[in-house]
This record gives C-alpha cells, sequence and structure tokens, in this order.
C-alpha cells in the first residue's frame, strides 16, 4: 500500500451548466469546495484540458473533456509534471454506496464508472487513489444513465454536502500522505440522527 502523498487531486464530472448540479458532477462539487477552502484559483488550461489550480506540491484538476474522456486531462497533467499513479487521488460518485456515505480506497476494481475506465486505460494502471462519494441507485440498471444526469432530490443533496464536508475535515490527513488515518475518518459510517424527545 502506497503511503505517497497526493500531488494531483481530480474531480470527476461533466462541464457546462447543465450538468453543474448532476450527481455525476460529485467529483467536481468536492474540488470546488477544497479549491475554496486552499485558496485556490481554478483556471482553464487548454493544454491540460479542463480547470487547473495549485496549492504547493499539489495539482486541482477538473477535466473538461466530458466524463468518458476525463482520462485525457489526467494523463496530460500527470505526464507533464511527472506524477505517478499513486500520487493521483480521483474524486468521483459512487453508485453502490447511498447518499452520505464515502470510500476512500486504492485501487480495485473500476465498478463501470466511465471516467475511471478511461483513466485507468490511460494510465495503463487501476493502481491510484479514489474518493467515492455516494450518490444510491436507481435500482434499475437501466436507469442509470438518466439518474447520474439528473440532480439529487433535496435530502440526497444534504446528505452529500454533508459527506463532502466529512471528506473535507479529511483533507489534512491526506495532504500529509496519512492515507490510513483519513480512511478510517472518511469511511466511517456517518451517526444516525437523534431523534427528537
Amino acid at each position: 500500500m502506497t503511503q505517497r502523498a497526493p500531488r494531483l487531486i481530480v474531480g470527476l464530472g461533466n462541464p457546462g451548466a447543465e450538468y453543474s448540479e448532476t450527481r455525476h458532477n460529485a467529483g467536481f462539487w468536492f474540488c470546488e469546495r477544497l479549491a475554496q477552502d486552499l485558496g485556490i484559483t481554478l483556471n482553464h488550461e487548454s493544454r491540460f484540458h479542463g480547470y487547473v489550480g495549485r496549492s504547493g506540491n499539489t495539482w486541482l484538476l477538473l477535466p473538461q473533456t466530458f466524463m468518458n474522456r476525463s482520462g485525457q486531462a489526467v494523463l496530460a497533467l500527470a505526464h507533464f509534471y511527472r506524477i505517478l499513479p499513486d500520487e493521483i487521488l480521483v474524486v468521483h460518485d459512487e453508485l453502490d454506496i447511498p447518499p452520505g456515505q464515502l470510500r476512500l480506497k486504492y485501487g480495485g476494481g473500476l465498478g463501470g464508472h466511465n471516467g475511471l475506465k478511461d483513466i485507468s486505460s490511460r494510465l495503463s494502471t487501476q493502481d491510484y487513489w479514489r474518493l467515492r462519494i455516494g450518490i444510491g441507485h436507481p435500482g434499475d440498471k437501466n436507469a442509470v444513465a438518466n439518474f447520474v444526469l439528473n440532480r439529487p432530490r433535496r435530502e440526497e443533496q444534504d446528505e452529500i454536502d454533508d459527506a463532502i464536508c466529512r471528506a473535507l475535515a479529511a483533507w489534512p490527513k491526506i495532504a500529509k500522505g496519512e492515507w490510513s488515518p483519513a480512511t478510517q475518518h472518511i469511511n466511517a459510517r456517518p451517526a444516525a440522527p437523534k431523534e427528537q424527545a
């Protein structure tokens, strides 16, 4: 298990106002919040096919290539700055996790996610970090495409926002490459809301 500090944080999503509030853009939501917290300005860089910002030795990237070509942006930046796959954290929406829950993991399967498929293909490896933001599943695989390209219900959005806040709270550990405590913090299930007396 790699213990390098990340040098590239990639948020996955689709460009354009019509997609900005859809479930598939949860990776963008995290990275936009992280950029805000770190005081990073994201500027469009055509050579990296996306919005890019930097804090110290860490780059933030929001690919603008549409989801199924996300790897084009990741490879371009990683190659230019000589960033290794195990120094990359990809943040993305996850159908197999309910809203309000998160998973931080290294490597593993792609779960049918087109963004991960393209990144893994272009990097020639699946061995990079992923932060999976739960969006839930529509219950019918034929409804998935429509589901991810629609906005969450209000209560789902609140749960996703809370999960992103929990992930951001673990950022100082992630930034130092302290992956084990960061994973414990992020993967813990949120406490159930207390019932009103």
